[in-house]
């Protein structure tokens, strides 16, 4: 007689101990699930060695993979200013009429603005940019925006260092690995950036959204004076971030402030800089400060009293 089909685990051991071994691999994933939450949300740096040690590993492959999507971008740019090249040409010798009368102001302006700082004995120099690397790999569609860079602590950076691209800023290291480093981007909902409006300085901060946008909000609350297509830049506020640092640009009003789109969008800067983390310079105290001024003295005499 041919046995049932329907026939229970407890009449086979091999059925019997799968069944047991199914049910552990189950509860020790679920255990295992419930420790990573616990560590993710109270030590969350905790892992950071490893996920260093990863993507120094995974370092190579990625900068071939972002050496071929920026060569597939050139040959689509390439093939579609074929079909546009009439009239881009022409746009652009408009546009390079209007960029080079712009160009000798800013130059009789930049003269200008040498002499006085000679005159008034301000020097100023930009520090030297800390490496010039590729990036290698960034978040194409998560609420956490991070990328990653071919420039570790053998190339001096370190953690907290702003990089930014040829267009704008793009975020600032959260880890540095040997070989490689992994950037929180200014679109991440943990980004906070103090910025203000580039042609007269009306002060912000821009918090990233996670979608790719980030969010302005205007410090002084009232009438919003933002409009569509402003410039947005860092303002330097607080240190860490250089102050003119392009970052994005105004393309929806809000309320209290605006939408406003990354101008170093990481999906197309091909290569990026890590830059000194910046911290304004103290005040300067006068080195004769035991000695009164001519108002002090001259409020001293006023309160002596009269024979």
């Amino acid at each position: 007689m041919a046995p049932p089909l329907n026939r229970r685990s407890g009449h086979s051991r091999r059925a019997q101990y799968s069944s047991f071994f199914n049910y552990a691999a189950g509860v020790a994933g679920a255990l295992l699930g419930v420790v990573l939450l616990i560590v993710s949300i109270f030590g969350p740096t905790v892992f950071s060695g490893p996920r260093a040690i990863a993507a120094d590993v995974v370092s190579p492959v990625g900068g071939g993979a972002a050496r071929t999507r920026a060569a597939g971008q050139d040959i689509f740019s390439t093939i579609s200013g074929y079909f546009k090249a009439g009239a881009s040409h022409a746009r652009l010798e408009r546009e390079l009429a209007v960029a080079k009368v712009r160009l000798a102001e800013a130059a009789a302006v930049r003269e200008e603005n040498a002499r006085l700082k000679g005159l008034l004995g301000i020097a100023r120099s930009d520090p030297p940019a800390v490496a010039v690397t590729r990036m290698t790999s960034s978040t194409a569609a998560s609420t956490r925006r991070f990328a990653t860079i071919g420039a570790g602590r053998t190339s001096g950076v370190e953690k907290g260092m702003p990089v930014r691209s040829t267009m704008g800023l793009v975020g600032r290291v959260l880890e540095a690995g040997i070989t490689s480093s992994r950037v929180l981007l200014v679109t991440d909902t943990e980004s906070l950036v103090p910025v203000r409006r580039a042609r007269d300085g009306i002060p912000a901060f821009a918090q990233g959204l996670g979608d790719g946008t980030i969010r302005i909000r205007l410090i002084n609350l009232g009438i919003n004076p933002l409009k569509k297509g402003d410039i947005l830049v860092t303002s330097g506020s607080g240190g860490l971030y250089r102050p003119g640092v392009p970052i994005a640009m105004i393309t929806t009003l809000l309320r209290d402030g605006g939408i406003a789109r990354v101008l170093g969008d990481p999906s197309h800067a091909d290569f990026v800089v890590v830059e000194q983390s910046w911290a304004p310079e103290p005040p300067v105290v006068p080195e004769n400060r035991d000695e009164p001024t001519s108002i002090e003295a001259e409020d001293t005499q006023d309160e002596a009293p009269t024979p």
